[in-house]
């Protein structure tokens, strides 16, 4: 249809409603029919993604007006299913100025845990050296709570340092989909992650008590859901292989004194003279449970724990540990958020992993029934090491050649240098 100035009409020009848009097109150069877009396509609505997706409508509006109210997994289900509709939110779509708080979130397994003091120092100082603020979350030993306390601080943050981290692997890549996330003390393959070199602290465990004497070692474990408990009674199961030792494992006991305490009963009818504890807390309650019923530490049940946190040589007696530098894990890890945060790619090949050290003390002796000096060299292959005072009535393993107070030299692996 064009429009044509030398025509005349003899009576009014009726209109049509639908007449309309052709006559403001003619007004405004004189297009065509073919110029006409289709009408608009009808607009999707939340009820029809929420049928599409299985949930209710008030589910759906709150994933967009208020994604800390919907879980991580419902969230992204919903945002895929509305997506592929075609559906688009106002708030979602509204150009945003500056969506930076410059808040990095740290969620830890439990709060109370002082392993956790040294990598929240180490991490709240990288973090306000770059200018970012850090978010504690305490996940109470709960992969739901700490699922729930993730999903409400994910528009307050930049992004998220999951130290310990009770949920599963799937959950954790869904939310490294829409945030830059490390996680510590554990792998997920796809990940950044910031791990103690597990293995290595085994092997020194082993050695040790196996260079006392012992040849059954019982090991305390952790919670089912701990990756790092895993990793450790396989890295126990792997040594055993050459015939050293014979290895046992008791609990999952609660990470906890408590915990410790519940498992000295369990440990006592198994007339265990080793054991390797979860952590340096289950030790403490371990040492405190034994005693209770009548055992001596280290004269009838050496004890030796993960973790050396501060209290570990004000107990009596002093707790025999592995050590890793807690500081520097977390130093390490936002580190790598920063990088992602600036657009740069990071670590996701393999665990970046920061060494450990054997730090002798009290609770560890020779076995029952072995004479001091007729005591068995370990087996356990390790690096070539030697015995230097740290502290009054401790030794430090380190790698022969070094001095103390000279950091761990850096490995051709990754490994980091302590500090």
């Amino acid at each position: 249809m064009k429009a044509d100035q030398s025509t005349s009409h003899d009576g009014p020009i009726r209109l049509s409603r639908n007449s309309l848009p052709h006559v403001a097109m003619i007004l405004y150069g004189g297009l065509v029919d073919s110029d006409i877009p289709d009408p608009a396509p009808h607009p999707v609505t939340i009820y029809e993604v929420a049928t599409a997706a299985g949930v209710s409508p008030s589910t759906v509006s709150r994933t967009f007006s208020r994604p800390g109210r919907v879980s991580v997994r419902t969230a992204d289900h919903v945002r895929t299913i509305a997506q592929k509709l075609g559906y688009r939110d106002e708030a979602v779509f509204r150009p945003v100025v500056n969506s930076r708080t410059h808040v990095i979130a740290l969620a830890v397994s439990d709060v109370t845990n002082p392993f956790y003091f040294g990598l929240l120092r180490g991490a709240e100082a990288a973090a306000a050296k770059a200018g970012y603020t850090i978010l504690l979350l305490d996940a109470q030993e709960s992969s739901d709570h700490e699922r729930d306390n993730l999903a409400r601080v994910l528009p307050l943050v930049d992004g998220l340092l999951v130290a310990s981290s009770r949920m599963s692997d799937t959950v954790l890549r869904s939310i490294a989909k829409t945030h830059p996330l490390v996680v510590l003390n554990r792998h997920v393959a796809g990940l950044t992650c910031v791990v103690p070199d597990v293995k290595l602290g085994m092997r020194q465990a082993i050695a040790h008590l196996v260079s006392l004497g012992h040849t059954h070692l019982h090991y305390v474990a952790g919670p089912d859901a701990s990756w790092m408990s895993g990793m450790r009674w396989m890295a126990i199961r792997e040594a055993a292989s050459d015939g050293s030792f014979t290895p046992h494992r008791v609990g999952p006991a609660t990470p906890t004194v408590d915990g410790g305490k519940a498992a000295a009963r369990l440990v006592a009818d198994r007339r265990a003279t080793a054991v390797l504890s979860y952590n340096d807390l289950t030790a403490m309650g371990l040492i405190q449970g034994l005693k209770t019923l009548g055992l001596r530490v280290p004269q009838d049940v050496s004890v030796l724990g993960f973790d050396n946190i501060f209290s570990s040589d004000l107990v009596t007696p002093s707790l025999t540990t592995i050590a890793a530098p807690m500081g520097k894990l977390g130093e390490t890890a936002v580190a790598h958020i920063i990088t992602m945060l600036s657009g740069s790619r990071t670590h996701t090949s393999g665990p970046i992993t920061v060494p450990v050290r054997l730090i002798v003390r009290s609770s560890t002796g020779v076995a029952p029934g072995v004479e001091p000096n007729r005591r068995r060299g370990g087996s356990i292959p390790e690096t070539p090491c030697k015995f230097l005072s740290h502290e009054p009535g401790a030794s430090t393993m380190v790698p022969s050649g070094t001095t103390p107070g000279e950091p761990l030299p850096e490995a051709a692996n990754g490994v980091l240098p302590t500090h």
